[in-house]
């Protein structure tokens, strides 16, 4: 089969979310060939285009960009996305003004086409990542004008502000490239806690969160055992849902969990997170006893065996498609976890307001399942009282200033905290 030089990525908008197989392919050649993040960045930008799907013209612009940079990370940098800084990014904007010759083209054609009798679409082997231009048929030098870079730069920024709102990357190096270049503006980039856009459940929410799983958990024990479990493994080890989902190269097992022979405490273990690293996270006694009870509901012993291969977080129907096709035992995948978890947040909003709630219900629909990662770290470090440096370990952070971030980081938190503070606190002392 013939393919263009450089593989395009993401369909339109109507067959994005049906997603490919010569893609899914690719995507899993790279992993195999050394590129750890492929699978976890190809889904979250996936999901960040299905955001764009209300403006076709957003979602042209945004799919083009992310198509030629992780072309560039994947197959000329060979990097992963993770280890991308904002040196790498100026060497992408190096290529962008002077790509290969053989990579440009001078005319409009589709990214992907239909295959004659087959549901199939295939990409275009005429598709090319860059334009150039023609006048009376004579090829024009190769030009980014300033505009383009700004554009390209800017939404490159905007996807990495959504992987830092998911908790993927702690940097945005586009944005910190353009605040060093001739593009810079007196506002610069920031991780901004406040407002709205919450990072965390207050403790009112996640307690609708919590009780509305659990009676879930009780009424309908086959659908949503496994969701009171897999919420409390995310709020208790500061999980990414990259870390509980089937991706490609990655499958969570019940070995996993595993208990020192010295201590007996147990811990869960992540072979492969953020850029190959591993880690370690401390397991409460609560969450052991949800982890007992979960497995008493799948029919297991109490407690994992070193070597035990049971999926984590298993299928209630077999896989549809994908390399798991038939198969009911098995990890569910990073979209259908997402589903399941946002399904239960909307419910619990829904149980919020109906107790009068009406505001903190209406927050919680903003909120989704990377917001439980950052409650976990929050209410450990402002409620629980965690040492700064053990959840830095837990929660894979490089830098325990990325931890320090969650100090009171909701605004409702702040105000509450801030609200009862003296000006004198030794008034009335004679």
């Amino acid at each position: 089969m013939l393919l263009p030089p450089v593989m395009p990525l993401f369909d339109s908008i109507e067959f994005i979310q049906a997603g490919n197989p010569i893609v899914n392919q690719h995507i899993t050649q790279l992993t195999f060939a050394g590129i750890d993040d492929a699978s976890v960045v190809f889904e979250h930008a996936t999901d960040w285009l299905l955001e764009q799907k209300y403006s076709e013209n957003n979602y042209k612009a945004y799919r083009s960009e992310l198509t030629t940079f992780l072309h560039w990370c994947f197959d000329v940098a060979q990097r992963d996305l993770i280890n991308i800084g904002r040196k790498e990014v100026a060497k992408y904007v190096e290529y962008c003004q002077s790509p290969p010759l053989g990579l440009i083209g001078f005319y409009n054609v589709a990214q992907f086409k239909a295959h004659k009798g087959s549901a199939l679409r295939r990409p275009n082997p005429i598709w090319l990542p860059f334009r150039g231009k023609k006048i009376a048929d004579k090829v024009q030098p190769y030009q980014l004008s300033d505009s383009a870079l700004k554009t390209k730069m800017a939404i490159l920024s905007s996807f990495y502000t959504y992987l830092m709102s998911e908790d993927y990357v702690e940097k945005n190096p586009a944005q910190m490239w353009l605040n060093k270049s001739r593009f810079a503006s007196k506002r610069k980039y920031r991780l901004d806690h406040d407002g709205d856009n919450q990072l965390a459940f207050t403790e009112l929410q996640w307690s609708y969160v919590i009780s509305t799983v659990t009676k879930l958990a009780k009424t309908q024990p086959d659908v949503h055992q496994r969701s009171l479990f897999l919420i409390k493994l995310i709020y208790s080890c500061y999980l990414r849902v990259s870390e509980v989902a089937a991706r490609a190269g990655y499958s969570p097992v019940m070995a996993q969990f595993k208990r020192n022979a010295q201590t007996g405490i147990w811990s869960f273990h992540i072979p492969s997170s953020k850029g190959g690293k591993r880690r370690s996270v401390s397991m409460s006694n609560a969450l052991l006893e949800a982890l007992v009870e979960y497995r008493h509901y799948l029919g297991l012993a109490e407690y994992p065996q070193p070597n035990e291969s049971h999926p984590l977080i298993i299928r209630q129907k077999a896989a549809g498609r994908g390399r798991e096709v038939g198969c009911i035992n098995a990890n569910l995948g990073i979209r259908q976890i997402r589903d399941e978890v946002d399904k239960i947040i909307a419910l619990a909003a829904i149980s919020a307001e109906s107790d009068g709630f009406v505001e903190e219900g209406a927050q919680m629909r903003q909120l989704s399942i990377h917001n439980i990662r950052h409650t976990g770290i929050t209410h450990d470090i402002n409620i629980h009282g965690r040492p700064l440096s053990h959840v830095q370990a837990d929660a894979g952070h490089e830098s325990i200033d990325t931890t320090s971030q969650y100090l009171h980081t909701t605004q409702i938190e702040r105000h509450q905290s801030g609200q009862n503070k003296p000006l004198d606190n030794l008034h009335g002392i004679e």
